[in-house]
């Protein structure tokens, strides 16, 4: 049974209540600290699931290829704008919750919302995990930043966050039950050779949520669906 999209989906939703109802009780200082520890955490999990590859050739074509493409496509400038047509559709439903922020700074801090939450590689490759080997781990440790982040961006965007569990649940929920249907011809070496991937992504997102390096990350995310096929046929290569 897939599980993560739904605690994912419950923690944006409860962050987004809290975070709203406190206003600008929290401290900026700790808004500021808890985004590096989210930063923190993301290239933690990063390292691990990196360590777990079986095939480092693979992994690296993977990336560069996956990276390419998604460079070619501009996937992340078809992201933002589908974020901004969210946004309008938001924010004629909760004009009051601005805060005091104009049009164009609560647009770029729900838009960058929307692809955290959403479009994030944590967020793609976890769902992926968890249909591929049923464990929702990572999924749920991305929940409880979530939650943390909900409250934070909250206290400004108010309840117009909670709205972002809908895309966030959906998009989790798709890529989950594919991988499900793909799992009868994955090898171990293959889904080692994908978490590879997913932990190099994870790691550019630390760096980038850090204000370290601007990965442009959803650019990246085409890695994960070649990083499978590529192992595969490198192992074949490698077999003769």
């Amino acid at each position: 049974m897939i599980l993560g999209p739904y605690i994912n989906g419950a923690c944006i939703v409860l962050g987004g209540l809290l975070g709203a109802y406190l206003g600008g009780k929290i401290p900026e200082r700790l808004r500021n600290n808890l985004t590096l520890l989210f930063g923190l955490c993301s290239v933690a999990m990063g390292v691990v699931m990196l360590s777990r590859v079986a095939s480092m050739p693979a992994m690296v074509f993977a990336l560069l290829i996956g990276t390419i493409v998604g460079e070619i496509l501009s996937i992340e400038h078809w992201i933002n704008r589908l974020s901004n047509q969210a946004k309008k559709g938001v924010e004629r439903f909760f004009p009051q919750q601005r805060n005091g922020l104009s049009q164009e700074e609560f647009l770029q801090k729900f838009v960058g919302l929307m692809v955290l939450f959403s479009f994030s590689g944590t967020g793609i490759f976890g769902a992926m995990h968890e249909g591929l080997v049923g464990d929702s781990s990572i999924l749920i440790i991305k929940s409880s930043l979530d939650f943390f982040t909900a409250i934070i961006f909250a206290t400004t965007l108010g309840l117009s966050v909670c709205t972002i569990c809908l895309p966030q649940m959906s998009l989790q929920f798709i890529l989950a039950y594919l991988a499900i249907i793909i799992l009868p011809l994955i090898t171990p070496e293959m889904k080692a050779d994908f978490g590879g991937v997913g932990g190099a992504i994870m790691i550019a997102t630390g760096l980038r949520i850090c204000n370290i390096k601007p990965f442009s990350v959803a650019n990246m995310l085409p890695a994960l669906f070649l990083a499978m096929p590529i192992s595969a046929l490198w192992l074949s290569l490698i077999a003769k």
